[in-house]
């Protein structure tokens, strides 16, 4: 299996576009750089498993917030919000499993998945799970993810029933470990989830555009104060930084992409003023639109 590097596509509601894997082998594997580019707000149906392999990261699902460390890891149900970026250290990468349910679950009206995938993907109570290795079963946890990952990188021989094994071994000990519904999420933490993705979409449709706080708001059907409000619960920010901060992703995905003309690109990632582009880019990348597109193609070299 080909390991690819992280880049995240998402549609209007800021669920990924990518397919993991082949329908055959729902599984893929990702190697991310963290100190180049953040992993900007998405969700999927994949569950996903995470092991950090240098540097601190901030691993956001839903409400929550965790700092891994190198050497622990994360998992992510599915259908959740979730982010990542470096924390506190020059260089910041992880590796990552996207595999869909069906990989360890079978098909929907097998024990394994009426069992287990189905109790442990419906518990809005579980959005992430933090693997810590002093934790003795986490450290498994972790040593399994290490193990199906190598499996799905060296393509060794069956390799498939090694990835199935661990994976399955994975999610029955996080069932195992976490009483189903045990806290409960609130109603209003499941509502305030969907208003983020409707407010999300509206942004992800509309960033090339003059948007304000007000229209995204609109777009949830919820006051002002409520939309600065989840925000706020959700992911920490205001929706004009964040707005903000996706034109710079788009900006900086273009730089790397394609040879369109700077100015052409920050028109089109929605800057009017090509010298507030350079200074907002600059503040949020540490470098000029430019001296970006340049260590790219460096990089790349």
């Amino acid at each position: 299996m080909a390991l690819s590097p992280c880049n995240t596509v998402t549609n209007e509601q800021g669920r990924e576009l990518v397919n993991h894997g082949t329908a055959s082998f729902p599984i893929a594997c990702y190697h991310d750089d963290l100190s180049r580019e953040e992993v900007p707000w998405h969700w999927h149906d994949e569950l996903e498993l995470i092991l950090v392999t240098e540097g601190n990261a901030v691993i956001a699902a839903g409400t929550e917030k965790h700092i891994v460390k190198e050497g622990n890891g994360f998992f992510i149900n599915a259908g959740v919000l979730h982010a990542a970026w470096r924390y506190q250290t020059k260089n910041c990468r992880f590796h990552s499993e996207v595999f869909h349910p069906r990989l360890v679950g079978g098909s929907i009206d097998s024990i394994y998945w009426q069992k287990y995938l189905r109790p442990l993907m419906a518990d809005a109570s579980i959005g992430g799970i933090y693997f810590d290795r002093t934790v003795a079963w986490q450290k498994e946890c972790l040593t399994m993810l290490e193990n199906a990952w190598q499996a799905c990188t060296k393509e060794s021989s069956a390799y498939e029933f090694l990835v199935r094994e661990n994976l399955s071994r994975i999610i029955f000990s996080i069932v195992n470990h976490h009483t189903m519904a045990e806290n409960r999420i609130s109603e209003k933490s499941v509502r305030d989830g969907e208003r983020m993705k409707a407010m999300l979409q509206y942004i992800h449709e509309h960033y090339a555009e003059e948007v304000t706080t007000s229209q995204i708001a609109e777009s949830a059907m919820i006051s002002i104060s409520e939309c600065l409000r989840c925000f706020h619960n959700m992911i920490g920010t205001t929706p004009i930084q964040y707005l903000k901060q996706y034109r710079i992703s788009c900006a900086a995905q273009l730089l790397t992409d394609t040879d369109r003309k700077i100015v052409d690109i920050g028109m089109q990632s929605g800057f009017q003023d090509m010298s507030y582009f350079s200074k907002t880019f600059k503040e949020m990348r540490g470098c000029t639109p430019a001296q970006y597109r340049k260590a790219c193609r460096e990089q790349g070299a």
